[in-house]
C-alpha cells in the first residue's frame, strides 16, 4: 500500500492522480461492499486537495460509471474511465 501512495505523490498532474487513485483503490480493494463508495470518497479528497470541485456519481448513473471502470479492470483500458471522470468533473464545473 505504501507504493500506491508513493506513486500518487510522485504524479504531478492532479487529474491523473484522481483517475489512478480511484481505479487502483477499486482494483486492489479485497471486499465487494463499500469499495466504490470509498473510492469515490478518495477521488473527492484528491479533487479537493487539488482545488477542484467535488464530484458526485449519482445512483442513476451507476451503469455509465461501472462500465468504463470494468473496462479498465478487465480489458486493461483506462481511457474510457478517465473520460467518464473528466466528463463528470466538466459537467460539475458547468453547474457551479
Amino acid at each position: 500500500m505504501s507504493v500506491f501512495f508513493e506513486l500518487l505523490q510522485a504524479e504531478t498532474y492532479p487529474a491523473v492522480r484522481v483517475v489512478l487513485g480511484h481505479f487502483i483503490f477499486v482494483f486492489i480493494h479485497p471486499f465487494f461492499d463499500g469499495k466504490g463508495r470509498t473510492a469515490r470518497f478518495l477521488m473527492n479528497v484528491m479533487l479537493a486537495a487539488s482545488g477542484h470541485p467535488l464530484t458526485v456519481i449519482k445512483v442513476d448513473n451507476r451503469a455509465a460509471y461501472t462500465a468504463p471502470l470494468e473496462a479498465a479492470s478487465v480489458r486493461e483500458n483506462i481511457v474510457l474511465f478517465a473520460k467518464y471522470l473528466a466528463d463528470a468533473l466538466r459537467t460539475k464545473k458547468q453547474h457551479r
